[in-house]
Order: C-alpha cells, then structure tokens, then sequence
C-alpha cells in the first residue's frame, strides 16, 4: 500500500454514494494525515432501488484497491454465471458469464462502515444546497462532486461542464421480489400493445431485483401513465407471473407517488469533469465522479462499475504522483478516464438501442435472438461467448448451419458462421466474405489493366466470395479522379472481361461490378495526392442534384435537368449492359457517400422544387428510376446491390431512420440485397468511429427492412464476422482495408479457426503443392499456443 503523503491536506465529497465513499476511503487509506468529509443528504440505512450488479473483473480491481472492504463486499455478494432467455414460448440459457449482485444497501454500509474505520468524517441528512459555502466552512482543497444522476453541482457549473444528457425512449420501473433467479434472467413478454421485457437477478439469500421496461408509447398505451404506484406494480406483476412463481413484486419507492416509479433512462455525457472556483481567495479545483459525470445503462449493469473505477483511478493518480501538482493530477485523471469511460458508453448505447427495439428482432427464433443479445453491445464476441461456453455456441453455430443448409450433414465442428454459403437469386456465395470496392486510382483512360488483374485476381483467391470492382463511371466525367475506371466503351469492357474470366479459371470467388457517378466529387487528385481537392489542370464540368460544391475549394456543379437524367440513365443501362457481356456475377449501384446518386437521396445536397426535391420518397425518385432500368437491363438471375449512406453524421442530414425507408423504398424496386455504408456526403460529416462501427444501420435496415444487407466498415477479424452473421445484423461482411494489407485474409482468418469448412483454391488442391495447407496448418498452431 502507497502511504506517501497528499498535496492535498482536506476532501470534501458531496454526495455518500459509491463514488464519494470509495474515493474517501481510499484516499485516507494512502494517507491517514488527509481530513476527509463525505456529506450525504439521506440518513445511513436510507437508500431506493434493489441490487447492483459488478463483473468479476471490477471485483477484482476492488480487491487490488482496498482487500479489507473487498473481502466483505465478496463474502455479500451472490454469484452466477448463467444467463437465461424466456422469448416466444422459448428458453435459451447460457454459462461462463461471471457476475456478481449486491444489495446497494449492503455495498453501501460496508463502505460506510470501512470509511468510519479509517477516519473518514461522514455527515448524513445534510442537502448541500451550495456547495461553495460548505467548501469554505471545511476549508477544503479538493471537492469531489459526487452528488448523483441529477447533480446540483453539475448544474451549477453546466457552462463549465457541458453536459449533454440524453433522455431515452424506455419507462423502467426498479422493483424486487422474493423469487431467487439462479441466473440473471431475461424474460420478453408480447401485448397487444407491444412488448415488455424483465431484466432479473439475485442479490441476497432471499431477494432478486425485476426490473420491468418497455418503450413509452406501450408504457402510455397501457395507460400505466394513469395508474396508482399498486396498480402499475399489480400490473407487471401479471404480467410476468408465468416467471415469478407466485411471488409478488415489491416497491421501496413509496415516497413517491402514481406512475413517478417508472423513469426514462438519462444518459450523461460531461465535456469535461473539472472546473476550478474560487472559494474564499483559493481556487479549488471541483471534480465530478461518478452518475454526476457520466452514467451507462443498467443493461450492461455499468454505473456503479463506473463509480468505484473513478475512484480508484483517481485515487491512484494521486499515489502515483505524490509530489506533483493537482491540477496536473486531475488533468491526467480526466484525460485517462474519459477515454475508458467513453468506451463503456458506446457499449452501453449499443445495448440500450437493443432493448428500445426489441420489435426489431422478434422475427428471430429464441436461439437467434438470444444470441443478438448476448453481444448486443458489441464488446461480447463470438470467440468470447466460446470462451465463456463452448458447449453452447457450438450447438448455436450447429442450428444455425440446419437454418442455412437444411439436412446438411454437420461434421464434429459445425461451420464458422462467416464460411456459411449465401444464395441470392440464381447464385450461391460460398462464405459471407466480400472483398470491398477501393479505388485504386491505377486506370488509364478508364481501362483496368494488369495491376487490377494481380489486385483483384489475388484477392480472390484468397478465399473470400465475392470480390468487387470499385466504383466503375458510366461516362469520362462520372470519374472521381482521371486514375478512376470506366465502361463506356469496349476497350474498357474487353480489360474488365479479361479479369472476370481470370477470376472464373482461378477460383471459386465470384465478382462483382460497383457502378457509380461521382456528382460533386468528381474531377479530383489521385487518392495519395490530395483527395477530394480539384485537378491541378484539366477539370472537366461536374453535374449534381443541385449546384451545391462538396466543399469551398471545389467546383460547383450544375443541377441536372431533366435532359441530363435521362442521359445519365441512358449511360447507366448501357453500363450495366456492357457488366453482363463482360460475365460480372453480381452488380451494384453506387448511391452513397455524396456522389451523384446519393446527392439527389441527402437533404444537404438535394435542394431542387421540382418532383425530384422535397420529401424523402421525392429524392428517391431519380436513383430509383437508375435502378429500376438498370436491373431490367440486368440478367434477371443475378443479384443487384444498392450502396447507400445510413447517416450523414451531419445535422440535417439523413438519419438511420431514413436508411430504413430508403432500403424499404429499394426493396420495393426488387433490390436484392443493401450495401449500408455512412457519411462522406459533407465536409462537415463528424463519423463517430470505432470498431463495425457501421454494423448498427446494417442491422437496422435488415431487419426492419426485411432485406439482406451487407456491413462494412471496420470489420478487421474473422471474430468480427461471425459475430455480425450470427446475430443476423446483416447477411455480408464487406472487408476493405484489411483485404489490402493481406489478399488472402479469408484464408488466414479461417486458419486461425481451425476451420475444416475451408475452401481451398484450386492450385492448392493438388497433390504435388500441400504448402499453402502446411502454412495455415501452423498458423492455426500457434495462433492457440499461449
């Protein structure tokens, strides 16, 4: 244990919740000279809501911190590993998960109880109504804001802060029951209004918190809105008998009245954590910590985690730097901090999001559906539910091979979910893999040549199924560089037939043709000059939705008329014509990142009066009368594609909500499958990046939608695929830059799996060359070798 002395010499902690009491206790465990106060507005034994779930993880991090309060909350807590699925008449249950529940009460009393130990000063039933008073009455160095979910302090300095809270669309409601889960229990329950799920678990020897939720136009349909505190928990308990086996459900919210029992989740989001006042002639640094900096979803049961790490974290920056200054420690306990609390939040929105749309999934039978959420938040993979529970997933992947290839023989391992074959119209994909389309920049006049040949040749024999050309120009000014390829005539025909019939003779790899129009973005440098800036010389006039530039140092285009769209089409059906003699397998029309056909879709580019302007369905119009004439011109058993921007990631732009009525829209006009990519419609597009960053609107569109859908964007593991394709978020996986640093990715993700389901190309399947088999073999090896 550090107990080297503290800049500091007094703390005050406004707020007694798990945040306020660990800090405190930590910090006088470091240094026993430091006069620590927490002050907390209820008296010691008072608190709402039921258990509180931690993982073994944080647990650990407890034990690390402080083992004598460790060993107590350890010997309080009940422990499970399993989680349990009700869903349609069904039941899916799980092990290998590792969490822990407590009761808040009980977490609470013994950090009050380790505080008084060590010499912490606890004041209770004090509402700190200014805290800037009490600083100076305390005359404290350090003020720990730890005041809650509806921080005063917050609010106090909100223009220090910055906070940004998001109210969210479900009512919960925090209830208990004498009914003891032996695991933490989902139970979904459909009514005529919609649907309810319960998120239960045990805490104590005879206690288990049931937390009942549902969105609120069902909560309000069901007039719960009106009802008494009893008549709302007479409901849900109703409701959810067939799970609580003649228990009832239990209410310690009664200080409050009718339907305030059932709140909308606040997620909270501070810019920054530290703001200095000054207090009777000192400046005093005022930090917040826990639910009155940040919060994350009780479904991944992360806000009292969040709470006790920011304790700890801080309390060990001061030990590390004993002798430095604070405001240097605090900057870089916020700096550190933010960072790992900001990944728990993305996790935690991606779970809420699940939950608020439970009607989303409920196609899916149980076995699906509890998968999708079991790895709802994207932090659980599909190799870290195997580690968790072998036995299970394998029998998982087992029944989704049966749902993929009825009365297919499973040999001792099913197939990975991402080397499951997929067949559309009248062709069948070996796997789920795509090679996506990257420009190049390697065209000369618009004709593809050998260095196209070896790029896609080798990529496609390197085990993925479906390999696509980049985006492809139906005229010599559709190109978005002069190094981009066309196929407006047949010289351009004849290079790209010479890598399909490569790609044909070479590999069970099928190829695919991108045909786009780059609109505003057009006339512009090779990708490694400066992309997206005009030609130094040479530019070629640029044609639009409307004359809206991309950019200030861009041209201007001129709005299309209605001459110039018929043109266009005219262009795209002879293209699309040109792809078939060509022998292309599939085809894809580009309506994404800003181009042309994305321009008329966006309300940031699309600003015309007439019938192509407007509404959505309006904007529509014209990419959808390319499609249409395209896919008539298109042999009818092949697939065809749409690329299309879910979200502009721009205020005023297009929002996952309308990508949803956009793939509906092209479904309609007999599109096969959505290509669901995001942004780079503006300049001004903020993407909020991370890993399959883009896989939430891919699953969106699928299945609301009702269409297949193929994800793209930071899709970098085999991991990463089997995860989105087992969870049915889409139906493709469409890896780009991985593809680039190795052709044979598929392969080498595969190896690693010690897949038996491999394809193997053709050259390796002969007896006199087992090299390239003896390489993965190994891989394989020592991939698992610790």
């Amino acid at each position: 244990m550090n107990t080297q002395p503290s800049p500091l010499q007094r703390i005050l902690c406004i707020g007694g919740g798990p945040a306020g009491l660990y800090f405190a206790l930590l910090m006088k465990r470091r240094d026993p000279s430091l006069q620590v106060t927490v002050v907390e507005r209820n008296r010691p034994f008072d608190t709402f809501g039921w258990g509180v779930v931690l993982s073994d993880q944080t647990l650990a991090n407890l034990e690390q911190a402080d083992p004598e309060s460790a060993a107590l909350i350890g010997e309080a807590f009940n422990h499970w590993d399993d989680i349990e699925v009700f869903f349609k008449g069904g039941r899916v249950r799980s092990g290998g998960h590792g969490f822990c529940g407590i009761g808040r009460k009980k977490l609470l009393n013994i950090l009050q109880e380790r505080c008084l130990a060590l010499g912490v000063e606890l004041v209770f039933e004090t509402d700190v109504t200014d805290d800037q008073a009490l600083a100076a009455q305390t005359n404290a160095d350090l003020v720990i804001a730890s005041d809650g979910l509806n921080s005063r302090i917050r609010t106090r300095y909100a223009e220090t802060f910055k906070p940004d809270i998001d109210t969210r669309q479900c009512r919960f409601v925090w209830l208990g029951t004498k009914k003891t889960f032996d695991a933490f229990t989902f139970a979904f329950v459909q009514t005529e209004h919609g649907w309810f799920q319960a998120h239960a678990y045990q805490f104590d020897a005879d206690t288990s918190t049931f937390i009942v939720e549902t969105p609120e136009a069902v909560w309000q349909a069901h007039g719960i809105d009106q009802m008494s505190q009893e008549e709302g928990v007479a409901f849900c308990e109703k409701l959810f008998a067939p799970y609580l086996d003649g228990h009832a459900l239990i209410s310690n919210a009664t200080h409050l009245r009718g339907s305030a029992i059932w709140i909308r989740f606040p997620r909270v989001i501070c810019h920054t954590w530290v703001h200095r006042q000054d207090i009777a002639g000192r400046s005093v640094p005022i930090v917040l910590m826990g639910d009155a900096a940040h919060t994350a979803h009780f479904s991944i049961g992360s806000g009292t985690k969040l709470a006790l790490e920011d304790a700890i974290d801080l309390a060990d920056e001061f030990s590390r730097h004993a002798n430095a200054d604070v405001a240097e420690v605090l900057q870089g306990y916020e700096a550190r901090r933010s960072v790992e609390v900001l990944k728990i939040q993305n996790a935690a929105r991606n779970s809420t999001e699940w939950f608020e749309n439970v009607e989303r999934y409920t196609g899916m039978e149980v076995e699906q559906f509890a998968y999708s959420l079991l790895t709802r938040s994207q932090r659980i993979s599909h190799e870290n539910l195997r580690l968790r529970d072998a036995k299970w997933l394998e029998g998982y992947e087992a029944w989704l091979q049966a749902q993929v290839q009825p009365g297919a023989l499973v040999k001792k391992h099913p197939t990975p979910p991402m080397l499951l074959p997929l067949t559309v119209r009248g062709l069948t994909l070996k796997n789920r893999i795509v090679v996506s389309p990257m420009a190049q920049y390697s065209a000369v006049d618009g004709v593809v040549g050998d260095y196209h040949l070896v790029h896609l040749g080798a990529r496609a024999m390197g085990g993925a199924a479906l390999v696509m050309v980049e985006m492809t120009s139906p005229t010599p000014e559709g190109r978005i560089t002069p190094g981009c390829p066309g196929l407006w005539n047949g010289v351009q025909q004849a290079g790209m037939q010479r890598i399909v019939d490569f790609v044909h003779g070479h590999s069970s790899a099928r190829i695919g043709l991108q045909l786009g129009h780059s609109g505003a973005k057009g006339s512009t440098q090779l990708g490694w000059e400066q992309i997206d800036e005009p030609l130094a010389s040479g530019n070629w006039p640029l044609l639009s939705a409307s004359d809206v530039p991309y950019g200030a140092q861009n041209q201007t285009p001129r709005a299309m008329t209605r001459a110039d769209m018929d043109a266009m089409t005219a262009a795209f059906v002879a293209a699309t014509l040109r792809a078939a003699d060509a022998g292309f397998d599939w085809l894809e029309l580009h309506c994404a990142h800003g181009y042309l056909l994305s321009a008329f879709i966006s309300p940031l580019t699309n600003r015309r009066t007439d019938e192509y302007g407007g509404p959505l369905a309006h904007r529509c119009r014209y990419p959808l009368e390319v499609f249409a004439a395209m896919r008539a011109a298109w042999p009818s058993g092949k697939p065809m594609s749409v690329r299309i921007s879910a979200h502009d990631w721009a205020p005023g732009g297009i929002t996952p909500d309308d990508a949803v009525e956009i793939a509906r829209l092209f479904k309609a006009a007999d599109c096969d499958v959505v290509d669901v990519s995001s942004g780079q419609t503006t300049r001004e597009a903020r993407p909020v990046y991370g890993r399959m960053y883009q896989t939430p609107f891919a699953d969106r569109v699928r299945n609301e939608a009702g269409i297949l859908t193929m994800a793209v964007g930071a899709i970098t593991e085999a991991d990463h695929a089997n995860s989105i394709i087992a969870a049915g978020r889409a139906d493709l996986c469409a890896v780009a830059r991985a593809h680039l640093a190795d052709p044979a990715w598929t392969l080498h993700e595969a190896a690693k799996l010690q897949s038996r389901a491999i394809d193997w190309p053709r050259p390796y399947e002969s007896g006199r060359d087992q090299l390239y088999r003896e390489i993965a073999r190994q891989q394989a090896l020592n991939a698992n070798t610790p």
